[in-house]
This record gives C-alpha cells, structure tokens and sequence, in this order.
C-alpha cells in the first residue's frame, strides 16, 4: 500500500518490491520498520505508520532509507 507512495519520493517505479523482515513499535498508532527487495542486490528501508483504528487513516510512509544491503541491520530510525 505505501508503495506508490515510495514510487513518487524517489520518482521511479521498483518492478521488484518485497518486503523481507520487518520491526514494529508501538506508539500513538503503530511504526512499522520493513526492509524491501527492490531488484539486483538493492534494498530500502522503510518506516510506515499505522495510525489507531477509531482513526480510520490509510497506511502512511513516514520515511526510508535507500543504498542498504540485504546484510544491513534493519533498525528504528
């Protein structure tokens, strides 16, 4: 759902986005932290939001971290 929202930040489309481990946390919602397979041996990190339910707000891309391996630590930013 957020990937769009990606799309139009970096101002380029992924044939390949699939998501290969992800953190939560928990705060006025939910932040979840997702590293993507984004083709070759390139991967993003994503941080995305999930606002409270009674809030009835769609997923939210927060922010992301580009140039990461699939060997790098997926940690909260």
């Amino acid at each position: 759902k957020v990937k769009p929202q990606l799309e139009e930040k970096e101002g380029k489309t992924f044939d390949v986005f699939t998501a290969v481990e992800f953190k939560t946390q928990v705060v006025a919602g939910t932040n979840y932290f997702i590293k993507v397979h984004v083709g070759n041996d390139e991967f993003l990190h994503l941080r995305v939001f999930r606002s409270l339910p009674h809030e009835n707000r769609p997923l939210s891309l927060h922010s992301y971290q580009s140039s990461k391996t699939k060997h790098d630590e997926l940690a909260f930013f």
